[in-house]
């Protein structure tokens, strides 16, 4: 296969407008997400003419109208708001804890898009099918991962290294911050790394009580403001705004893809079929390169779904590992009032007012144990937390609400996978995702631990406790104390529907990058090792699940095989994988 530049200054199409089938394309990216919006922005940029496919609808208008204001009330379960989104299609979806029935519009219907996990073994799958995916809905705190992270097997033995360092993503770090804009303080720390700052970031009066006291008591444990994304008042995400400049992007909203084309004789793609949401008429699309950025368990389903002669057992999975070692953060939640700020809610003015979010932000502490040359005994790698004091409205003279979730590394694990389930087909005729994932020992010793982290924490500050939770349960059958006994029963039961695996909502792994074939499916540019011109530069492509949030690394990877794309494209070098790249 002959590859060749276009490079035409083509005009930016839409959802509405259908695919010049007869074109083809330097690059299909499939997704419009962290992933996808970063990629596009980086192939168009470096001159080449893209094709972005995203399975979900534009977005209108009305969908960003601000929300009339609510009147200030103690914290509580939503459970009108939960009930509402339930009943228009969204019982996973509602479910998440950290609920807000503005994003809410943002997220899947459930209905139409089903999945499977094993009986007596929930995971709760939340998940965008927009333009600009879940850049509309995640908490924009922006964290870099280290080379605890990347050689975190070489320290403590378990698992695997990634293929690739810190100083390989450093740059694509920067140019990511620098093109979202992200503001939070030099923190001086060793993990999570400091980033490029377009602003300061802050702590409230209630947050700067907090980490005096908690550091007092625990030097070790840091307590920092969040590194946040700067608002995007155009609704677009940066880099698809970006990309829409240079007049070399086309979109097409409402596109379900449903399979990777390859060509029978060198196994390499050659394109993609999919699906008008709507109509449901299968379309084709050509390109040399597909990327495939549209979250990790869509993008395994995809892979899986993608067989053909030369790829029997699903494209990309010559090694039997696709779907494998998938992985989520353990989360715990714990919620407090508290008593010394009564009537306090602040709104920081560090980061510009979004009239439909507000000013985002918030306290962040990062992990603190296995950092240093020694491993602790007892467990593997550690926890971390973010959180919000005195940023939530509450009436005159009631506490000030404080708000932590923990995260926990997950180790990676052979039997945690996500498989397609081909008895059941979704609304487009496609097999559902069946998702595996338990927990294993250290993973259970994590969520006891960042329980009791919490209630340390919470008693040596003065917080008042209404609830700490995780997927190993509650840590006191004490809930709510203000609540009716009516209300504590729905709370509870909703907990062992909520607080489960998936709700840290920072799934990662299964299409693991490595330097071996044999043991990964992508290598260290996240090119396929059985189709090198398919790209997969989401978080599927994780060897470990980090403490920090996905977000920042998955732009960053996207941006460097963009790159990598656009120098080697017309040179032959996406017809054969990559030992080891670099940019």
């Amino acid at each position: 296969m002959s590859i060749t530049s276009h490079r035409r200054n083509t005009a930016v199409r839409s959802s509405a407008a259908a695919v010049n089938t007869d074109k083809r394309f330097d690059v299909i990216v499939i997704g419009s997400g962290p992933s996808g919006s970063m990629a596009v922005k980086e192939l168009t940029e470096r001159g080449l003419d893209v094709l972005l496919l995203e399975a979900g609808r534009e977005l209108r208008e009305e969908d960003f109208r601000p929300p009339k204001p609510k009147k200030p009330a103690p914290m509580g379960m939503d459970l009108v708001a939960r009930a509402a989104a339930m009943a228009t299609g969204q019982p996973y979806q509602a479910r998440r804890p950290f609920f807000s029935d503005y994003t809410s519009r943002f997220l899947v219907n459930d209905l139409d898009d089903p999945y499977s996990h094993p009986l007596g073994q929930p995971y709760l799958w939340i998940r965008g099918k927009v333009l600009g995916g879940r850049m509309h809905s995640y908490g924009r705190v922006l964290q870099r991962m280290s080379d605890i992270d990347f050689t975190a097997a070489s320290r403590d033995g378990h698992g695997a290294d990634w293929p690739i360092e810190y100083a390989d993503l450093e740059p694509w770090y920067r140019r990511v911050e620098e093109t979202v804009g992200v503001y939070g303080d030099v923190d001086g720390l060793t993990h999570p790394p400091d980033g490029v700052y377009r602003g300061p970031g802050s702590l409230t009066s209630v947050e700067r009580d907090f980490k005096e006291r908690i550091e007092v008591r625990w030097p070790e444990r840091r307590v920092i403001s969040w590194r946040v994304q700067a608002p995007f008042p155009d609704r677009l995400p940066p880099g698809i705004a970006a990309a829409k400049k240079t007049g070399r992007l086309t979109i097409r909203a409402d596109a379900v893809v449903n399979h990777i084309l390859t060509d029978p004789r060198t196994g390499l793609a050659t394109g993609v079929t999919f699906l008008d949401r709507n109509q449901r008429r299968e379309h084709r699309a050509h390109a040399d390169v597909v990327v495939l950025c549209a979250s990790p368990i869509e993008s395994i389903r995809l892979l899986l779904n993608s067989g053909s002669t030369r790829h029997p057992d699903g494209l990309g999975n010559s090694s039997g590992l696709l779907g494998r070692y998938f992985m989520d953060q353990t989360i715990s939640v714990g919620f407090f009032d508290c008593p010394r700020y009564r009537g306090v809610w602040e709104t920081p003015d560090n980061i510009p007012a979004d009239p439909l979010y507000g000013a985002p932000g918030g306290f962040l502490i990062p992990r603190y144990d296995n950092i240093g040359p020694r491993v602790e005994p007892g467990f593997l790698r550690g926890i971390s937390y973010q959180g919000l004091g005195g940023r939530i409205p509450v009436p005159e003279g009631h506490p000030a609400a404080f708000g932590v979730g923990g995260f926990g590394e997950m180790l990676a694990r052979y039997d945690n996978s996500v498989t397609l389930n081909r008895r059941r087909r979704d609304k487009w005729g496609i097999p559902i995702p069946h998702i595996d994932l338990s927990t294993g020992d250290n993973d259970r010793i994590l969520l006891r631990r960042m329980m009791g982290d919490l209630r340390d924490m919470a008693d040596e500050a003065g917080l008042r406790t209404n609830f700490i939770g995780s997927a190993a349960g509650l840590d006191s059958a004490k809930v709510w104390p203000d609540f009716t006994p009516l209300q504590r029963l729905v709370f509870k039961r909703g907990m062992r529907m909520s607080i489960v695996l998936g709700a840290a909502i920072h799934e990662c792994g299964g299409a693991r990058m490595g330097n071996d074939p044999k043991l990964a499916v992508v290598n260290g540019v996240n090119q396929l090792w059985d189709a090198p011109n398919v790209f997969v530069p989401d978080a599927a492509s994780f060897v470990s699940s980090s403490t920090v949030g996905p977000v920042l690394t998955i732009m960053a990877l996207a941006t460097r095989a963009a790159a990598f794309i656009a120098d080697q494209h017309g040179h032959g070098v996406l017809q054969r994988p990559t030992d080891a790249a670099t940019l």
